[in-house]
């Protein structure tokens, strides 16, 4: 972790397949960056090939040992969450929702001790969905659980942040071409309520809007299809979700987006925010 003085720099990045990113350059971004807490999503692949993939660029890390926490999916290559640390997490949990309810590799919550204090980082993965299919009933199962954990963690823990992807667009200035997805999974009225309820309701502060309040964007995630990046017609569905007390502390929201269409490693792009704790 930094020193007690420096930013911790806590980053949500989507990798579209751990494997694939690597083979694309990730580790060449991951030089540049070089998060103290790198929250993954879609990781699909198994504990040996995070743990090889990370013990390759271990030099990366100030410590020299990238820490990593993983909860993979049910169904083998799919979903998958992770949190790669500097340092490593004093506990974790991936308890979401009531027993029957099958959350493996959307939820995993990682505790920090950073100068004294306790922070939680959750990397989560919300469901793509589809309307009128399970998939969408599987959704709102999913943000349903989601709400009440967010809820405890607010109640609980001064110092939290959920991040991942939510694929849900809240508002308009979230999503390029809104109109025309205003029947579609990821803008649909329901699922932007869940986000109301975080925001309004509960009290999180989405960190990307609160670092842009009027501005279209900035886009996280682009089609690979089409000329969707080079037009910037993409979606905002990549976030970092803090409790208030822990967005005082945050600063240098951005988006690490690709220089050039061929240059990207995955579909999304990296959010990092930085937290004076």
């Amino acid at each position: 972790m930094p020193s007690k003085t420096a930013p911790l720099k806590v980053v949500t990045l989507n990798v579209n397949g751990v494997r694939a990113a690597f083979r694309k350059g990730m580790a060449e971004w991951l030089e540049t960056a070089r998060p103290d807490v790198l929250c993954l999503q879609e990781v699909r692949a198994s504990d040996e090939d995070l743990a090889g993939l990370f013990g390759e660029v271990n030099h990366l890390s100030a410590t020299g040992e990238w820490h990593i926490l993983h909860h993979a999916a049910s169904a083998k290559g799919r979903a998958g969450v992770a949190v790669i640390s500097q340092q490593p997490s004093i506990s974790h949990s991936t308890v979401l929702g009531p027993d029957d309810f099958d959350s493996a590799g959307r939820w995993l919550e990682a505790d920090f001790e950073v100068n004294g204090k306790r922070l939680t980082v959750v990397s989560t993965y919300v469901h793509s969905g589809e309307v009128d299919t399970p998939k969408q009933v599987e959704k709102y199962k999913f943000l349903d659980a989601m709400t009440e954990r967010m809820a405890e963690l607010m109640a609980t823990r001064p110092y939290v942040v959920v991040l991942g992807d939510l694929n849900v667009g809240h508002t308009e200035l979230d999503i390029k071409n809104w109109k025309g997805n205003l029947k579609n999974a990821g803008f649909l009225p329901e699922e932007r309520a869940y986000f109301d309820g975080f925001m309004k309701q509960q009290g999180w502060k989405d960190l990307g809007r609160e670092a842009h309040p009027d501005v279209a964007g900035p886009y996280t995630w682009w089609s690979f299809r089409g000329q969707a990046f080079d037009t910037d017609a993409g979606w905002r569905i990549d976030y970092q979700l803090a409790t208030p007390k822990l967005a005082e502390l945050a600063s240098n929201y951005r988006v690490d987006r690709a220089a050039s269409y061929d240059t990207r490693f995955t579909d999304h792009s990296p959010v990092v925010v930085e937290y004076a704790l």
